[in-house]
């Protein structure tokens, strides 16, 4: 205890005994002037009683003059030591008969009773004790004093006692008592303070022993005050107080440990590309982490994974025993039985997941694990699932953790949920990135990639291959005359033939509309050459019932090119297979051509001098930007987007990108075509103060160019462009052999300002490992997914699968192909960002607002 405090009791006790004292000698000094007072007085009365009395005597036997001085004399000589003083005095008429005697002077208060205007009298002034008694006529007075009647006054007694003395000796008397009793009480204060002190001392070192116990809610709920006495009222109020107020505290106090454990749940919500993939894992953290808060013993999801499949996982801290394992798996087994989601659905294996394997925990029985659930169900994939946990039952009764334990579960189920979900969309994206989604057959980028493989096998086990280009003859028409849902009818029906007409070995990929390929592993022209009729007859043969109720049917004109015979390049088998199939339709369609040397030699020069062409254009400078609008779908989004696109001026015919593109990588001529156009592009930017946003498609041949980075730093200095502004397009299929080189080039750009778009997504296998490697700002459906998405539900359902995805990373959707206003209408059902196509606006040389 400070000095100050101890100081404090101490003169608490001395002014507590001083104000005794003090009232003591208060009472003690009234009293005894009182008693005192009232003793005078009546003994001053017992004393005029009997000097009446001995006056009456000697009056009644008659006295003279000399009487009267004899007995005021003996008066005087009985009282001359004492504190009294005895007067009498005569009334006018007794004077008158009897003449004047020796009299002190007289005041108004004896006058007063003289005359009869006063009776007896009785005073204590200046601690003088005064009694006044008038001697009154009786009838036995008449006798000698005839001048008188009755009632009247003869004289006074007046009898004094001085009581100063006796109250002086008094006061020194009460001195001398209390200059003796003081000691002891300040010796009495003393003792008390001291005793007093230790007690509240030894009290409050009891009380700071308790709050330094404190260093958790928990140690805080226990914290106790109630038998803690500081032997003054004061003092226990306010410990009465500190009590109120840690009761109410204990109701809403949290442990630090708490809030932080919260805070890092919140981060753990967060669902990245890398929570995705390791989502597993990531529990197993966040169980090691719960821990740190709590002791937790498991962690348990239970999702849905197919029709009547589920997949349960239970997540242990450490090394579980058998019977631990069965404790739990009997508590799941209850679960899904109780619910129901999983109602008559038994497909299901329990998987146990450690998250630390050098732990190993201790002996668990059923009671002391208390276990808490959250549900969570999709409509849109139709996923859902239970998360668990299972914990101390100590803990789950405390309403804080309870609340934390809550957390616990809604981030589990929605972190689970989203990765189930993701990993559905994933699937589907997967699926659909290989395969076209009308015909179910493989698509384009997928058909590049096997011609690639094919290729290099043919090479090296030295055998031939065959390439079948089919296409589609009159089938517009039937579009136009029958509607696209007939000839989507009908595309299927083709696709089903060749799957079934083809050998086992084959490849058959739809390349795009009404155009599909084979490819005919270890087969020479003869061999080709059968395929190709079976299957054409049997299409010649199908027919088809109209909207109408007419028979449609329709043939295919089919054009082949054999590894090694016509060439041994990927490139030039596809212009050669394809040249061969435009000849068959010119002859008449429903035909198969197969190339000879000459048709080969031509084909071959006349791509020669396409390739002529572009350099041509390259020298004279005849590359030209044009853009395309971007429309945003919102009416609140004022962003102006165009996409940047590459044109030939050739003597005054503009030549489209898809006539030379292939032919620009094939001689490596791209990547200077490309700095050209974007240089262009950049130019009108700053000529015409252009504030949008523009997107710059980049052939992956660029990408090769160690100084393409620095080259385009070096235009966006010069024209003035702002980073944020331009958007690089990547394009999937052009890309997978290079991804480590793509890799770096676009965390390269990413680092410098500019943002990046996934072009054509979903048309190639690496769809979600793109998002998952890369900053991707935007993602651009590819237009086969667009173009029939108001006729095709599977279109639909894979574009809606797309936004799911892109909404959960954030990322911005711009649809392709968008070709007409019912496109626009379904597009903007599934909340599609951006709108690009003919029936938004054609590309032009010029910047223009949709607004």
């Amino acid at each position: 205890m400070s000095k100050t405090f101890k100081n404090y009791i101490f003169s608490r006790q001395i002014l507590l005994v001083s104000i005794i004292f003090l009232i003591c000698f208060l009472f003690s000094t009234y009293l005894h002037t009182t008693l005192t007072k009232q003793e005078a007085l009546n003994h001053s009365k017992a004393i005029s009683n009997q000097i009446f009395s001995s006056m009456f005597q000697v009056m009644k036997k008659g006295w003279s003059k000399d009487d009267v001085n004899i007995f005021t004399k003996s008066l005087e000589d009985n009282f001359v030591s004492s504190n009294y003083e005895i007067n009498i005095y005569r009334s006018q008429k007794v004077k008158e008969i009897f003449g004047e005697i020796n009299e002190k002077a007289k005041d108004k208060t004896l006058v007063d009773i003289l005359n009869g205007d006063a009776k007896n009298f009785e005073s204590f002034e200046n601690n003088i004790v005064r009694t006044i008694m008038p001697l009154i006529v009786k009838p036995d007075c008449m006798a000698c004093h005839t001048n008188v009647k009755e009632g009247d006054i003869l004289g006074v007694l007046e009898v004094k006692q001085d009581l100063n003395s006796i109250f002086s000796e008094s006061k020194y008397q009460f001195i001398a008592f209390f200059l003796i009793i003081i000691p002891l009480f300040y010796i009495t204060a003393f003792l008390s303070s001291r005793y007093t002190s230790k007690q509240i001392v030894d009290n409050l070192i009891l009380f700071n022993d308790k709050v330094k116990k404190i260093n958790s809610v928990q140690d805080f709920r226990e914290f106790d005050s109630k038998n803690i006495d500081l032997h003054f009222k004061e003092f226990n109020e306010i410990l009465i107080n500190v009590h109120l107020m840690a009761d109410k505290l204990k109701e809403i106090a949290v442990d630090k440990e708490l809030l932080e454990f919260e805070v890092k749940l919140l981060d753990k919500f967060i669902i990245t590309s890398d929570v995705v993939k390791d989502w597993k894992e990531y529990i197993c953290d966040l169980l090691i982490e719960i821990n740190k808060i709590m002791e937790t013993y498991t962690l348990i999801t239970i999702f849905r994974v197919g029709e009547d499949q589920f997949e349960v996982d239970i997540f242990w801290l450490g090394m579980p025993k058998e019977e631990q394992k069965k404790v739990f798996e009997k508590h799941i087994n209850k679960t899904i039985k109780d619910s129901e989601y999983f109602q008559g659905m038994t497909d299901f294996v329990i998987k146990h997941i450690i998250a630390n394997r050098n732990n190993c925990l201790n002996e668990l029985k059923e009671e002391e694990i208390e276990y808490r659930t959250k549900s969570l169900f999709l409509d849109s994939p139709k996923i859902g699932g239970i998360v668990g946990i299972g914990l101390q039952s100590a803990f789950s009764n405390d309403p804080i953790r309870y609340i934390v334990i809550d957390s616990i579960l809604t981030t589990m189920a929605n972190l689970v949920g989203s990765v189930k979900a993701i990993h559905k969309y994933t699937q589907d994206l997967e699926y659909y990135a290989a395969r076209d989604p009308l015909t179910d057959l493989f698509n384009q980028r997928v058909f590049n990639d096997m011609m690639s493989y094919e290729i290099k096998r043919a090479n090296r086990h030295e055998y031939p291959f065959s390439l079948m280009i089919i296409d589609c003859d009159n089938f517009k028409p039937i579009n136009d005359n029958f509607g696209h849902a007939f000839g989507d009818k009908f595309l299927q029906t083709i696709a089903n033939i060749l799957e079934e007409e083809k050998r086992p070995e084959d490849f058959v990929a739809r390349y795009g509309g009404d155009e599909f390929t084979i490819i005919l592993p270890e087969c020479d022209e003869n061999g080709a050459l059968t395929v190709a009729k079976r299957i054409s007859k049997r299409i010649e043969n199908e027919k088809l019932i109209a909207p109408d109720n007419s028979r449609v049917g329709l043939t295919i004109s089919t054009g082949i090119c054999v590894y090694p015979t016509h060439t041994m390049s990927q490139t030039d088998m596809f212009i050669i297979a394809d040249t061969m199939m435009y000849q068959a339709k010119e002859e008449g369609k429903n035909s198969i051509k197969i190339p000879d040397q000459k048709d080969v030699s031509e084909i071959l020069k006349t791509n020669q001098e396409k390739s002529s062409l572009l350099i041509r254009a390259i020298e004279n400078d005849q590359i030209e930007a044009y853009f395309q609008p971007i429309k945003p779908s919102s009416i609140n989004d004022d962003l102006v987007i165009h996409e940047l696109l590459m044109r030939i001026n050739q003597d005054g015919r503009i030549v489209s990108a898809f006539e030379f593109i292939e032919i620009a990588e094939a001689r490596g001529l791209i990547n200077t075509m490309d700095l050209m156009v974007i240089e262009k592009a950049f130019k009108k930017i700053k000529e015409t103060n252009y504030q949008g946003i523009l997107f710059i498609n980049l052939s992956p041949k660029s990408l090769i160019m160690g100084d393409f980075i620095n080259k385009i730093n070096n235009f966006v200095n010069t024209y003035e462009i702002v980073k944020e502004h331009i958007v690089f397009e990547i394009t999937e299929r052009e890309t997978v052999k290079n991804f480590s080189l793509l890799e770096k080039f676009v965390h390269a750009l990413k680092v410098e300002g500019y943002k990046f778009a996934i072009d054509d997504f979903g048309s190639g296998f690496s769809s979600f490992h793109y998002i998952k490697k890369f900053p991707i700002d935007y993602i651009k459906i590819d237009g086969d997914f667009i173009i029939n998405i108001d006729k095709d539900i599977k279109d639909r359902a894979f574009v809606n699968s797309i936004v799911t995805l892109a909404k959960e990373l954030n990322i911005k959707i711009i649809a392709e192909f968008v070709e007409s206003q019912e496109i626009v209408e379904i597009l903007d059902v599934l909340e599609i960002d951006y709108y690009q196509g003919y029936h938004i606006g054609k590309p032009i040389d010029k910047f223009i607002s949709l607004k």
